[in-house]
């Protein structure tokens, strides 16, 4: 019982360290940390206009949390190198302070999904807290820079070879846009239409595709189905999105429908083993906690008689996608994160 006790009290000791570090990443405290060198309290209010006691307590708590070095001779807090990387470089490999945002989300909705499990009703993802939309872009874009252009979509059969030559490409739960821009600067002579129900989201996507210089050629859209995207898609992409939609069975059939001839369907879909457990672990228990705040209960509120869950192993996926008739589906690769499966008519 005390060890378990313990483990409990460490667990709600790091959700308030946690509060506090998305105070810090909201803030730009990680920022200016990284930029700061060892710092005093009142040297880091001066330095960011911020109120000295709330930062003399905030640096204690992310010092006890181990997110902070402190040097009691000189009363000085500093973050380290390897830190920096994790909260303050938005264009790291290993950045993860967006995951606090996503986590300040869950708290925000963590009423009405708990009136879910009463009802069974669910909450929409264009319905979730704001933070949640920035917050996942800002989680998987590391993710989507590192490896998308890289390795998954080379992990795919002659999909790259077409979109060297020129191809069309739908994006599916596009959200800010990122994977649909990221895949049009490597690919110059395709063109990409990104869907989301979220409109808040697709302005964003517009705008960034409009920065990045590729507007004339990377569309969105608002739009929860592939009921109106017509066909002869060369490639058609759900990025951690398949298994949000409420009826999955029906949504493959009608991307296998949409697509050439000699398309692909890919999904980057949550790493996880087909057995429960198989994936008691850290990872697991990120995306089970995840699955459960957000995308079942966004599967629910399309009164989804299938919520596949952040979870649902290759197994499960090929199974819906073989009965939506597709001939040619396979793991086309995996990583510490993802799974990304491969499907063809």
């Amino acid at each position: 019982m005390e060890r378990f006790a313990e483990t409990v009290a460490v667990d709600q000791a790091r959700s308030t360290a946690g509060a506090l570090a998305y105070i810090g990443d909201r803030l730009g405290l990680w920022a200016a940390l990284a930029g700061s060198g060892p710092v005093t309290s009142r040297e880091l209010a001066e330095l960011t206009g911020l109120h000295e006691r709330y930062l003399r307590e905030w640096l204690a708590t992310e010092t006890a949390a181990g997110y902070l070095t402190y040097d009691p001779d000189s009363a000085r807090f500093s973050l380290p190198a390897e830190h920096a990387a994790v909260l303050a470089d938005e264009s790291s490999p290993a950045a993860l302070a967006g995951g606090f945002e996503s986590i300040a989300a869950f708290w925000a909705v963590a009423d009405r999904i708990a009136d879910g499990f009463r009802s069974g009703q669910g909450v929409a993802w264009s319905e979730q807290d704001p933070r949640l939309f920035s917050g996942v872009d800002r989680f998987f874009t590391p993710l989507y820079q590192r490896s998308l252009t890289t390795e998954w979509l080379p992990a795919l059969e002659a999909t790259v070879a077409a979109l060297e030559r020129g191809g069309r490409v739908l994006d599916v739960g596009a959200g800010f846009g990122t994977s649909s821009i990221l895949m049009a600067q490597a690919y110059p002579r395709s063109t990409f239409h990104g869907i989301d129900p979220h409109q808040g989201s697709i302005l964003r996507a517009r705008d960034a595709a409009t920065k990045a210089g590729v507007a004339h050629r990377v569309t969105f859209a608002v739009g929860t189905g592939l009921d109106d995207v017509g066909t002869g898609w060369d490639l058609i992409t759900f990025f951690d999105a398949f298994h949000h939609v409420g009826d999955p069975f029906a949504v493959a059939r009608r991307a296998r429908q949409s697509l050439a001839a000699d398309g692909a369907l890919m999904l980057v879909e949550p790493r996880a083993a087909d057995r429960l457990e198989d994936n008691l672990n850290l990872v697991g228990l990120t995306y089970y906690g995840a699955s459960t705040l957000v995308c079942v209960s966004d599967a629910l509120a399309q009164d989804g008689a299938t919520a596949l869950g952040g979870q649902a192993g290759p197994g499960r996926l090929r199974e819906v996608l073989t009965e939506a008739g597709f001939t040619r589906v396979r793991s086309a690769i995996e990583t510490p994160f993802n799974l990304v499966v491969e499907a063809r008519p």
